[in-house]
């Protein structure tokens, strides 16, 4: 699931393959921007905001994309067998002599003046692998609204940029609290805490290929909650919960968490043994 870390990798593997080099091919599959023609330009750098990808083109031009829950840029050299998906799911294509990247599934894409970058990223607030992260500036937003849930104030961009459900379920897990709890219901040291650790972990993340927040060896066990619905916790044993909110997910541990939870969830399926 693409989060800030996953965003920071694509950026710096486009980067790699793009930045620098004259583009001989573009191909945007998009309806608003399909007869742009970025042929010619060299691209100058790319670079991620939060979820948000920014590939700086010659002549004051940035290819804005997102990829949301599904999105992917693929790299490939040239000649190289494109294998990330079909045909019909291209959004676009940018290519130079040495390297085609191909971006699959994007929800967003669109062609802007660099100069309007702020229209579409200016209200993210401190980017959680950016050089502007400020954390006291992180703290302060995600706790202004005391009676909002905790889950809903680290998914909310404006607080911190580069957090998804992934990270907002481990969190909340690590702070020994449900994702409903309200933000002013938080111990006075949680919140500063809870910023660094989602620094810390995006950072310890950001190159890996699997994401983990745990220092267990197993792969199943590489997430404290996430995705483990049905399985002992942990630290104390008790099944993990999932909730579905519409089209978010939450999983917490009902004997590590305190504070408010919701419904029950439906049976889960049964667990085949893991080697």
């Amino acid at each position: 699931m693409p989060e800030g870390d996953t965003v920071w990798l694509t950026a710096r593997r486009l980067h790699s393959a793009l930045a620098g080099r004259v583009l001989i091919r573009s191909d945007l599959r998009v309806p608003r921007f399909a007869t742009a023609d970025l042929t010619g330009r060299t691209v100058l750098d790319v670079t991620p905001r939060g979820k948000h990808l920014l590939t700086r083109i010659e002549g004051d031009l940035t290819l804005h994309s997102h990829l949301r829950m599904d999105g992917s840029w693929q790299v490939y050299a040239t000649g190289e067998r494109w294998r990330g998906g079909p045909a019909h799911q291209i959004r676009a294509i940018l290519g130079n002599d040495a390297h085609t990247a191909v971006g699959y599934r994007l929800p967003v894409l669109e062609l802007i003046r660099t100069a309007e970058e702020p229209d579409v990223v200016g209200h993210l607030g401190p980017d959680l692998l950016g050089p502007d992260w400020d954390p006291l500036e992180a703290v302060r937003r995600l706790t202004a609204d005391p009676a909002r849930p905790l889950g809903e104030a680290l998914l909310d961009q404006r607080n911190l940029a580069g957090i998804g459900n992934v990270y907002k379920s481990e969190l909340a897990f690590l702070a020994a609290v449900t994702p409903w709890l309200p933000v002013g219901e938080l111990p006075p040291d949680v919140p500063e805490r809870l910023v660094a650790t989602a620094r810390r972990l995006l950072e310890a993340n950001k190159e890996r290929p699997v994401r983990r927040t745990t220092t267990a060896r197993r792969p199943s066990e590489g997430l404290y909650v996430y995705g483990r619905r049905g399985r002992p916790c942990l630290r104390c044993g008790t099944p993990i919960r999932k909730a579905e909110l519409g089209d978010r997910v939450t999983y917490w541990c009902p004997g590590c968490q305190k504070g408010p939870s919701s419904p029950p969830d439906p049976p889960a399926p049964p667990i085949a043994p893991i080697d």
